[in-house]
């Protein structure tokens, strides 16, 4: 009796009506699965495409609209660089690295402009390291950066500019050890860190 019942079980108790039942539901998952995929492809089969020629665009930078014809594959970095002529962000991207020098604010956030596409940011709020000085008015990070001697070649400056300035928006009374973390996103190959963390540590503390 006890052979009998092992040969129906099998090992474990687990028998073949078991085994049915599981295979059985698994299949069914796996058809539920497969139908929503199916209707997720056919709805995003209704998205318009872009391309393959220019397309029009229109980029809101520094509180401007800027109606611009670009290629779909044309980054916000060139687009501010080659179209807008905002030279401020740098281009040293390549497939390897990425220092963050051409860092710029989209709606609140610090952003590497080289990893968005100018048609994906339309309708965004961009602010770029030009829009820091209007005439007169200097943004504090800027004074701060030149007191703590916070640059050498100057590359990456633009982008920790605004790394800092995003960082201090959203963390005005960050300590030293939040500020290294805040800005852990940008690399100066000079080492100027030390400058850099000074001057928006004493913004923080209450100015510069």
């Amino acid at each position: 009796m006890q052979e009998h019942e092992q040969q129906r079980h099998g090992p474990g108790g687990f028998n073949r009506r078991d085994f049915l039942k599981g295979s059985s539901a698994a299949v069914a998952a796996t058809a539920i699965a497969t139908a929503e995929q199916e209707a997720l492809a056919q709805q995003q089969g209704k998205a318009p495409v872009q391309g393959p020629g220019k397309v029009d665009v229109t980029l809101t930078v520094n509180g401007k609209q800027h109606k611009l014809s670009v290629e779909p594959r044309t980054t916000l970095l060139d687009a501010l660089r080659d179209q807008l002529n905002l030279t401020g962000c740098k281009d040293d991207f390549d497939t390897t690295s990425c220092s963050g020098s051409d860092t710029v604010i989209i709606d609140g956030k610090a952003v590497y402009a080289s990893t968005r596409l100018a048609i994906e940011v339309q309708g965004q709020k961009i602010q770029t390291v030009e829009s820091l000085r209007n005439g007169d008015k200097i943004d504090e990070i800027l004074t701060g950066f030149v007191k703590h001697d916070a640059m050498q070649c100057g590359f990456c400056t633009p982008g920790f500019v605004m790394a800092t300035r995003a960082f201090l928006n959203k963390k005005p009374k960050a300590t030293l050890e939040e500020i290294q973390d805040g800005l852990g996103g940008n690399i100066c190959r000079c080492g100027t860190y030390k400058g850099i963390t000074a001057c928006a540590l004493e913004i923080a503390k209450g100015g510069a």
